[in-house]
């Protein structure tokens, strides 16, 4: 298996890499600071202003897109939001039929972004997901699946989680990253939706069950 992983420099991309390498899956790592890449990881410049045809060029020969790309709140439109739907055009154009793509707890329940304090602080960054959620699902044919995460921090993932919680909370780094990785073997997440966050189940199983 041929894995683009888009916003390969980012702290979830990073580890999304390194898992998948551990995995002996081969990498092609798309993103800026190509320097923070190991060599076999394939890395490879990715702007995501780029027309679409050139996103095209770039993801061509893959079987599967894990999006993990983001401005940080800097270039939401460009990059968070529209960035994401063209890429989503680029793998139809390719052929590419899985999609799998970080997004955030309740990006697609805005009546909700009003009731969570860390939501209520980035409201134009929930409107990018929500839209490219939105896209992803409504307007295209692709394979996808949408993990939704809550706070992301740099505490020691435990491979345990729990999947569509009652409340979001936080996520371990490296767990979001095996969480977006195992999907690819789990055809059950296949046009789901799905939210997580630091639990008890072990990811297999988690994902196994939804």
């Amino acid at each position: 298996m041929k894995v683009f992983v888009a916003g390969a420099t980012g702290r979830v991309g990073q580890a999304v890499v390194e898992q998948l390498l551990a995995k002996k899956v081969t990498v092609y790592a798309g993103g800026r600071d190509l320097g923070k890449l190991p060599v076999q990881a394939n890395p490879v410049s990715m702007d995501l202003h780029a027309p679409v045809t050139d996103l095209q060029q770039l993801i061509s020969g893959c079987d599967a897109i894990i999006f993990t790309a983001g401005s940080r709140g800097k270039d939401l439109l460009q990059t968070d939001l529209n960035g994401a739907v063209k890429l989503m055009m680029a793998a139809e154009k390719a052929g590419i039929k899985r999609f799998i793509q970080l997004s955030s707890a309740y990006s697609l329940d805005q009546e909700m972004w009003t009731k969570v304090p860390s939501l209520a602080q980035i409201t134009d960054y929930n409107l990018a997901k929500y839209y490219s959620d939105r896209w992803l699902m409504d307007e295209t044919q692709l394979d996808y699946t949408i993990i939704q995460a809550g706070s992301l921090t740099t505490k020691p993932g435990t491979g345990m989680i729990a999947l569509n919680p009652e409340t979001a909370g936080e996520n371990p780094i490296s767990d979001v990253a095996k969480v977006l990785v195992e999907c690819l073997d789990h055809d059950n997440t296949i046009h789901q939706v799905i939210m997580m966050k630091a639990g008890s189940t072990p990811v297999d199983e988690a994902l196994g069950q939804i």
